[in-house]
């Protein structure tokens, strides 16, 4: 087991599943659907399987560019802890438990289910031939706060919408940060992401403007659903956390990308889903 979360990356899950909550208890306080502890653990079961099968065929796909790259090879394949086969036997159980867990939610879910593994996973193959990988990325955790409404209504809406695209720009910022330690790397393997395409310095602006635009759509919803004062001290802290881990990183200096990948991150998404959260209760 400790294999396996190690594998997936288990603590990068902070980065979707706060914003998964949103999606589910956005549907349940602005639509006629009440509560349902079943569907909130089933809700919970596609996010974990879903993550586990992008993951785990994402170091599957990725073990001979691992093994090449000083900053990867000791995860799990390369090093030898876990072998490429059962790393694509635990991608195709997930991805089985996945659709399985969708069909008793309801039947957009299910139908939806193919789709949704096909961009999580599609996401591996997008470095070989395309900068535009971190996009991609952002698509899949993007669908966390849609998936999650769907899973509650069974019917598409425009606000969850809107954090699906602060997502998908908040998440595609944060990867081209991450992305800078690999430049020279990837240009040497012929691998395409945004770093390696623009360099470091329009790589970081880049970043800049995908992050305004997250600030842009976490607001929009504002325009559409009955707020509170906690939703907007929220909206501030998810902001101020963006603009934090700029001023964290530099072209010239590296040294603190992780903080602001992982730390700065990972507290931006679980503060403010905390903040949608006691908001959706003091409106209530």
């Amino acid at each position: 087991m400790k294999k396996y979360l190690s594998l997936v990356t288990f603590s990068h899950t902070i980065f979707a599943m706060p914003f998964a909550f949103i999606g589910f208890f956005l549907a349940v306080t602005t639509t006629s659907h009440t509560f349902e502890w079943q569907k909130l653990a089933m809700m919970l079961l596609c996010m974990v399987f879903a993550r586990n099968s992008a993951m785990a065929f994402n170091r599957y796909l990725d073990r001979d560019i691992d093994a090449k790259n000083p900053r990867t090879k000791q995860r799990d394949i390369p090093a030898g802890r876990i072998s490429p086969a059962a790393a694509l036997t635990f991608t195709l159980t997930n991805c089985a438990l996945f659709i399985i867990t969708t069909w008793f939610i309801n039947p957009l879910c299910f139908y939806l289910s193919p789709v949704a593994l096909l961009v999580v996973l599609g996401y591996s193959a997008t470095k070989r031939f395309t900068a535009l990988c971190h996009i991609v990325l952002g698509l899949g955790l993007s669908l966390a706060p849609i998936g999650a409404y769907l899973a509650v209504t069974g019917a598409f809406a425009l606000t969850p919408v809107f954090f699906s695209l602060s997502v998908l720009c908040w998440v595609s910022g944060f990867d081209i940060i991450y992305a800078l330690q690999d430049e020279d790397f990837d240009r040497g393997e012929n691998l395409h992401s945004i770093p390696a395409w623009l360099g470091k310095v329009n790589a970081l602006s880049l970043s800049t403007v995908l992050h305004i635009f997250s600030a842009i759509f976490i607001f929009m919803p504002v325009l559409y659903t009955n707020v509170g004062i906690l939703y907007y001290v929220g909206i501030a802290f998810f902001c101020s956390m963006l603009i934090y881990q700029h001023l964290l990183v530099k072209p010239n200096d590296l040294s603190r990308v992780n903080i602001a990948f992982m730390t700065t991150n990972g507290i931006a998404s679980v503060v403010f889903a905390a903040f949608f959260l006691l908001d959706r209760v003091w409106m209530k």
